[in-house]
């Protein structure tokens, strides 16, 4: 079976991958010079099954009013005339409460969870190497409020065995020595044992090259323009290199996968949230995080890459703009300052900023559609890298017409008709 894969980030390349071991031949498709080089190009680093959660929880609303008005915010709006970006935020209100939280949340970590296991399989399978580390994720509390609202967090976790310690006072030093400096800023923490770390874009460039080893087609520089259809069927996807047909389509165009689909009347809720990063060589190892620190005050993550700390954060609401905000750099550089003071030089870090597609639930978007031949494989938001192996496996079973290892219940597009 020829299928075409619309997109070469971390999930359309980890799919063809999948694809092409199971014998199809597999055409990626993408308007970049290489695989990677938007939104899984400089990503916070986290492969986190414990930490998926949906943005819209209870009390989100109010949380939101605060962090605006923080010096270094986590959120930012900028007011548009943009109908998609207030559709998308009510319906973000909507989904604001507990019943809907501890649903999302469960979607959310069954299929990072299974995730995780796949790439452990992947790692042993092919031995790619990525700056991987599987020390856990230290979600660290600098009020006793923070810590004292995990339970909500600890009753899913429970749910889904996933494996987790809640720490008090300085007893996360035993994970990471080098907060012993800034200590008295913090009350305790909640460890997630079972997360990894590791390089995204390393990780995607290196499976692409394997999946070119087993027959996969990278077509770069190709600008998809549209998808022609007639009655139940995608006919052909319209390129600057001419049309492209196959027996099956996958699209995994992230942020960008509203533009394509609405024109054949499929609505996806997916806005763009503009995230950013810096990545900072490390000066002194001993000072450096050992894996990955959440920064709950600031939702501001910091990893250890290798040689180099990669710090990710901010949730920015403008559309489809990649602008580099200083701004956003300044409250970067005061998080991985404020936690590793001595850790890493941040005037050589390297600034950046990527689009995460993201849906009002905080769920992606899997499966078939009403074009029999057209599935979809997008709205991953902040967890593309934490669910990419798990979306990859899932998405070969559908097109092969094998059951999946999971339940789709509540991630394919259903949810939203």
């Amino acid at each position: 079976m020829h299928v075409l894969v619309l997109g070469s980030g971390v999930i359309g390349t980890t799919m063809a991958y999948y694809l092409a071991r199971d014998g199809h031949q597999v055409t990626v498709v993408d308007r970049q010079p290489g695989p990677a080089l938007e939104t899984s190009y400089a990503n916070a680093g986290e492969v986190s099954p414990g930490y998926s959660a949906p943005w819209a929880g209870p009390g989100v609303p109010l949380k939101a009013i605060k962090w605006m008005l923080m010096h270094h915010s986590p959120l930012v709006i900028k007011p548009m005339l943009d109908p998609a970006m207030w559709r998308w935020g009510l319906a973000m209100l909507r989904n604001c409460t507990a019943a809907r939280y501890h649903l999302n949340k469960g979607r959310m970590v069954r299929l990072a969870e299974y995730s995780r296991d796949c790439l452990k399989q992947l790692r042993a399978d092919t031995g790619i190497e990525y700056d991987a580390r599987s020390q856990g994720t230290l979600q660290l509390f600098r009020t006793q409020k923070q810590l004292d609202g995990v339970g909500k967090d600890v009753d899913i976790l429970k749910e889904f065995d996933v494996p987790y310690q809640v720490l008090e006072g300085d007893a996360y030093l035993e994970y990471e020595p080098a907060l012993a400096l800034v200590k008295d800023k913090f009350v305790g923490a909640l460890r997630l044992p079972g997360d990894e770390t590791g390089d995204c874009f390393k990780f995607t460039q290196r499976l692409a090259a394997m999946a070119e080893g087993l027959g996969v087609d990278f077509r770069f520089g190709v600008n998809i323009q549209g998808l022609d259809c007639e009655a139940d069927r995608v006919t052909g996807v319209r390129t600057d290199a001419g049309v492209l047909t196959a027996d099956k389509i996958i699209l995994a165009l992230g942020s960008y996968s509203p533009q394509l689909l609405k024109p054949i009347g499929i609505d996806t809720p997916i806005y763009p949230v503009k995230g950013f990063s810096i990545t900072v060589p490390i000066r002194d190892a001993a000072m450096a995080p050992e894996s990955t620190i959440m920064d709950e005050t600031h939702k501001v993550a910091v990893t250890r890459l290798g040689d180099r700390i990669r710090v990710g954060g901010t949730a920015q609401l403008s559309g489809y703009d990649l602008n580099l905000n200083p701004t956003r750099r300044g409250t970067l550089e005061f998080v991985v300052s404020d936690l590793f003071p001595r850790g890493g030089d941040v005037a050589q870090a390297e600034f950046w900023t990527g689009l995460r597609p993201m849906t009002p639930d905080g769920t992606p978007i899997l499966g078939e559609t009403r074009y029999r031949n057209l599935y979809l494989s997008t709205g991953h938001g902040t967890l593309g890298w934490t669910m990419a192996a798990g979306t990859g496996r899932v998405m070969a079973d559908l097109v092969a017409g094998r059951q999946p290892e999971i339940s789709m219940e509540g991630l394919t597009i259903a949810r939203y008709h």
